[in-house]
């Protein structure tokens, strides 16, 4: 009894580690096929990507085609020609006619300078002596009319945007 006993148990062992080694080779194969699924589903969503591109660009296509008949024939618009195109601004300037008798005079706009820069600017630490001396952006700045043409980068940089006004001034 004792040897039919242990004869079971040894059974049981063989069909538990079968199942086992199925359940295993099982979950591999779901593994792959799930991995082939995803990588197809990748491949679908390409495709429909670029056939909503491709689509998108048949659309604008044809609309070019009928804007540009629509351009010809309703308007009379033509693409421009190569000797259409200017060089620079002197070409351009030359196309255009001189002012009439009675016409107003341009517009000209002038910089007006609002008075001196603050001591506490954002930057003034930045922009001090390393020796500590206190030279501020105010004193480092020239003063009258060449004092809105600033000789470095950090000064013109460090200047506040209220310190100087564009101002219209209608000619005569």
């Amino acid at each position: 009894m004792a040897q039919v006993s242990r004869i079971r148990q040894i059974g049981w062992l063989l069909v538990l580690g079968v199942c086992f080694a199925a359940f295993l080779a099982l979950t591999f194969r779901v593994n792959a096929v799930k991995s082939e699924v995803r990588l197809i589903e990748r491949q679908i969503i390409a495709a429909e990507k670029s056939k909503l591109m491709l689509e998108t660009e048949f659309q604008t296509r044809a609309s070019q085609h009928q804007l540009a008949a629509w351009n010809q024939v309703e308007f009379g618009y033509n693409a421009p020609r190569p000797d259409q195109y200017v060089e620079h601004e002197r070409q351009l300037a030359s196309l255009g006619t001189p002012r009439g008798l009675h016409s107003p005079q341009p517009i000209r706009v002038a910089k007006a300078d609002l008075g001196p820069i603050e001591d506490d600017s954002l930057f003034g630490d930045w922009l001090d002596d390393d020796k500590g001396e206190g030279v501020t952006v105010a004193a480092a700045m020239p003063q009258g009319p060449t004092r809105s043409l600033a000789s470095s980068l950090a000064q013109r940089l460090a200047r506040p945007a209220t310190t100087s006004v564009a101002i219209a001034e209608a000619g005569r």
